[in-house]
């Protein structure tokens, strides 16, 4: 009778541990999530599987996000934050993390700007539902975050950390210090030696913001959008895979859909009218002559 009571406990132990571990990856698997996309982007998978980043898509540890010329991306932290991505940029994210404490919680990530420009924003996804233990690394800089607004980027001559609001803690090689002072940023050159931190001017501030902004009648998916585009119009289901697995390989997210006896070829999460028509008119020039506004 003992040991089937020993047997049962250990048995009711493994079941909570494997929970536990289940839950433990669901929470960390939706730490960060894609929130608005401007194609061509892509995610690349931990098996190094490419598919294009579609909104809602909740990211993993391992994996990176690739935006391509005039790609955008915005990604949210569980938490309300928002990491953006401007284009020909490739992030790679890990240690993705949401841990439960007297305070409403701690999510966690490090966000590695492999290149690229980049813009962390606390709070613009509305109010925080917790705190927060960021580490974005710029190639050769890292920057621990905790509440603030930053932008960097990295190209093929330096990296760039600037601090638009709040603090962050640099390190870059053996030097460490703070920075706490609004638009100052810190370059570290591939060749030669770092310079202080200094301003930067309220100019040069909206031109970096920019590089990473999706703006509106753009043609961008976002989360919540209800329209669509049909790019390629019935059709057969042979031909409109086709179609489907061509724009996905090149960074959009189309699916086939079936309308009828026929099949099209559209991408959805379109926010209005206005953007749908800019889309569509955008396929069109990639030459996609048939390619409308869904009704």
């Amino acid at each position: 009778m003992t040991r089937h009571v020993v047997h049962a406990a250990a048995y009711a132990m493994l079941a909570a541990l494997a929970l536990a571990s289940s839950a433990f990856a669901a929470s960390a698997s939706a730490v960060l999530t894609v929130e608005s996309v401007l194609p061509p982007a892509w995610v690349e998978r931990a098996n190094a599987r490419r598919e294009p980043l579609t909104v809602g898509m909740a990211l993993a540890n391992k994996e990176k996000v690739h935006t391509g010329d005039g790609g955008r991306a915005m990604l949210r932290m569980a938490e309300g934050s928002a990491v953006k991505l401007g284009e020909g940029a490739t992030l790679s994210v890990d240690d993705l993390v949401e841990k439960p404490d007297a305070k409403g919680g701690v999510v966690g990530a490090s966000l590695d700007v492999v290149r690229g420009a980049f813009r962390f924003t606390t709070g613009l996804l509305g109010n925080p539902k917790g705190q927060r233990d960021v580490r974005v690394r710029v190639n050769a800089v890292t920057a621990g975050i905790r509440g603030t607004d930053v932008w960097g980027k990295s190209d093929m001559d330096r990296d760039i950390v600037c601090l638009l609001e709040g603090r962050i803690n640099v390190s870059h090689g053996a030097a460490q210090f703070q920075m706490t002072e609004p638009n100052s940023f810190y370059i570290a050159p591939r060749t030669g030696q770092a310079q202080p931190p200094s301003r930067v001017t309220p100019q040069q501030v909206r031109e970096w913001s920019a590089e990473t902004e999706i703006d509106p009648k753009t043609g961008a998916t976002r989360r919540g959008g209800a329209l669509f585009v049909v790019v390629v119009p019935g059709t057969d289901e042979r031909t409109a895979n086709a179609q489907r697995d061509k724009l996905r390989d090149s960074g959009f997210p189309a699916d086939v859909t079936r309308v009828g006896d026929r099949h099209e070829v559209r991408i959805a999460s379109i926010a209005d009218a206005t953007e749908a028509g800019v889309l569509a008119q955008r396929m069109q020039r990639l030459g996609y002559k048939q390619a409308r506004p869904g009704k």
